[in-house]
């Protein structure tokens, strides 16, 4: 106990530190640390510079400089990103990218692009209601809604917005979203806009969200539980075969986002149904990227067509948000016809995690509850120290980013590794003897 009050006296310490730290940044700027007030109105209602978030960002880059680390963000890369990929001039290992299956710079993902540019420009310019559909939106739909055998499917012009606005508009204040715990953000914002209560349940306990259940179920009208196809802070995934029989028995909605999980599980790489060999028609609503396997930007739903209609004529953003630009559909549109084309990239894919994974745990490292398909962090406990091993890592020429709280718990944050297919056996191992030798 007394080395735990320790360690939280001196994180006081340095706070305060810090804190006096930007007060003296900020008096240097020429900046006053309290000014007057304008009309009865304090500055920090007023001024961004005074704003929490900015002076969480100051103490944050203030810590970095005091113990001597380098941000590992928002680092500039030179061209395609993909097993390979250029910082600062030099190429190095990426297992920083989405691009699953190396289709970001297919030839044929980019003449697909370049076509669609040639025939209906850069963008659509308005919202399709609007604007007028384009037949790429509708070949993108018919072939998504096929791949999760689905009466219908709609894209929107961000993964993000897609959560925020199908969530935010089915929903409402007398219902109840129930969700895992390490459920994404836009998940969250989403339920938040609704205005319908939210209980999250522990990560991938199925016996909590029945409690839940249980316990709410009747005081709601309508309820959506939501998960992750494959979760992206952790690289597990949930048991959908029990999700469907807990959604049937207490007759809610079931909700998964499949952001990771398409391409990277099944056989063909169509996701956390064809890995448990169930009909996707029983989930409710498949949502997804195209930024990622399939080599774009924007995302998706696919389900019945009453969803659908719903969501084309009523959703806020798709509704008012512009139609998604010629290029972006056309390369998720080829993307896909690869990905079903070759499955033996998926298959690659899976090898490589398979194998990664079994030499990280080799290493005696935590892996935490990955199953090696594409995501496999490495917890190593403390974000100070995910974030020199990044640095050290990126030195030898291997880019990791660090997930760093408060993303994850500060005793969880990890270095967060990304497979993809093209990554080659001496990728694999020169990174696995480098974190060795670091270790």
């Amino acid at each position: 106990m007394a080395k735990r009050l320790s360690g939280q006296f001196k994180d006081k310490l340095i706070q305060k530190a810090l804190q006096k730290r930007v007060q003296q940044l900020d008096k240097q700027a020429g900046r006053p640390a309290v000014e007057a007030t304008r009309n009865g109105i304090p500055p920090e209602y007023y001024d961004f510079a005074l704003q929490p978030g900015y002076r969480q960002v100051r103490l944050m880059q203030e810590g970095a400089h005091k113990l001597g680390v380098t941000s590992p963000f928002f680092l500039e890369h030179e061209g395609l990103a993909g097993a390979h990929t250029r910082i600062g001039e030099r190429e190095v290992i990426n297992f920083a990218s989405y691009n699953y299956l190396n289709l970001a710079g297919h030839p044929r993902v980019q003449q697909a692009a370049k076509d669609a540019i040639d025939r209906f420009g850069t963008t659509v310019s308005a919202s399709r209601i609007v604007a007028g559909e384009r037949p790429f939106h509708r070949e993108l739909e018919t072939a998504l809604a096929q791949l999760y055998q689905a009466d219908d499917a709609l894209v929107l012009v961000s993964g993000h917005a897609t959560n925020v606005s199908v969530i935010g508009h089915l929903l409402g204040p007398r219902d109840l979203i129930l969700h895992d715990e390490y459920a994404h953000n836009s998940i969250l914002m989403g339920a938040h806009l609704s205005g319908a209560q939210r209980l999250a349940f522990p990560h991938n306990d199925l016996d909590a969200l029945e409690t839940l259940l249980q316990d709410h179920r009747r005081k709601a009208q309508r309820v959506l539980v939501v998960v992750e196809g494959v979760y992206s802070m952790d690289g597990d995934f949930p048991d959908l075969p029990r999700l469907l029989e807990i959604k049937r028995r207490h007759k809610v909605w079931l909700m998964v986002d499949e952001a990771h999980g398409l391409g990277v599980l099944g056989q063909q790489g169509l996701g956390l149904a064809e890995h448990f060999g169930i009909d996707p028609r029983d989930v409710d609503i498949w949502m997804g990227t195209l930024s990622k396997t399939l080599a774009s930007c924007g995302g998706f739903v696919a389900g019945t067509q009453a969803l659908i209609d719903n969501l084309r004529n009523l959703a806020p953003g798709f509704l008012y948000s512009v139609g998604m630009a010629p290029p972006v559909a056309a390369a998720a549109r080829t993307a896909l016809e690869l990905m079903l084309e070759e499955p033996q990239r998926v298959a690659q894919l899976q090898s490589n995690g398979q194998g990664f994974l079994k030499s990280l745990q080799a290493l005696g490292l935590n892996t935490g509850t990955s199953a090696g398909y594409a995501v496999i962090p490495w917890i190593v406990g403390s974000s100070l120290q995910a974030v020199r091993y990044s640095t050290e890592l990126l030195r030898q020429g291997i880019n990791v980013q660090p997930i760093l709280h408060p993303a994850v718990p500060e005793q969880r944050a990890r270095l967060r590794f990304f497979m993809s297919t093209a990554h080659s056996d001496d990728d694999l191992d020169r990174t696995v003897h480098a974190i060795d030798a670091l270790i």
